[in-house]
């Protein structure tokens, strides 16, 4: 009977030690429910493909720019850490980005606390895969200010048709890229690929998107 109580009781701490998760991009089981997508210039083409034996999200973009949006509110105090994985086919000409006609990237996943009918209220982390800037440098958007912060993620000097798998700390992030805020929660992610500031075209692809506790 000890034995037994014991089994279980190591059986309870072992599911408690198990990071929790919330999932919000589950492409790789042909998933995109809840997403939504927000035109700015046109539309970049957003689909699901097979790749070897696993789905993955397809991104294009042509002279276009359009998000993928996906609206949940995620406890940051419970799970702070956003978990994807990237890759890019082609680099875009290295330019300003910190200027309205540089503002294109080839990939790029942001995190979003709404500011409700205060939308002045509402601020954003873009993590981005830069052609310009230096790998963790950031900045403020070139279209809404600091209601923005980008933070390259990726650089020029990172290969592409190479997955990379990223983890990244929101809260710790917010903390730092908005001391003035007290960011415990978010409203929503969205992903996007655009290039209608440099007229050219991009391709990149996206594996899951989840949120964990560690």
């Amino acid at each position: 009977m000890k034995a037994f109580i014991t089994f279980f009781l190591s059986l309870g701490l072992t599911f408690s030690a198990m990071a929790e998760q919330i999932i919000v991009g589950d492409f790789s089981n042909k998933n995109l429910q809840g997403w939504e997508e927000k035109s700015f210039v046109g539309n970049s083409l957003y689909k699901l493909k097979k790749e070897g034996e696993k789905w993955i999200l397809s991104a294009s973009s042509s002279n276009t720019a359009s998000a993928l949006f996906y609206e949940r509110e995620i406890n940051l105090s419970k799970t702070p850490y956003l978990n994807w994985s990237w890759k890019i086919q082609n680099k875009l000409n290295p330019r300003d980005e910190t200027v309205k006609a540089g503002d294109d990237y080839a990939a790029r996943i942001y995190v979003v606390r709404d500011g409700g009918l205060f939308i002045w209220n509402t601020i954003a982390i873009n993590y981005v895969w830069s052609n310009q800037q230096k790998q963790f440098a950031t900045w403020n958007n070139a279209f809404v200010g600091d209601n923005a912060k980008m933070l390259s993620l990726r650089d020029n000097e990172s290969k592409t048709n190479q997955w990379y798998q990223e983890k990244r700390n929101i809260l710790e992030d917010f903390k730092k890229l908005y001391p003035d805020e007290d960011v415990t929660e978010i409203d929503g992610v969205a992903l996007m690929i655009d290039t209608d500031n440099l007229k050219t075209k991009a391709q990149s692809y996206f594996g899951n998107i989840f949120f964990s506790s560690k």
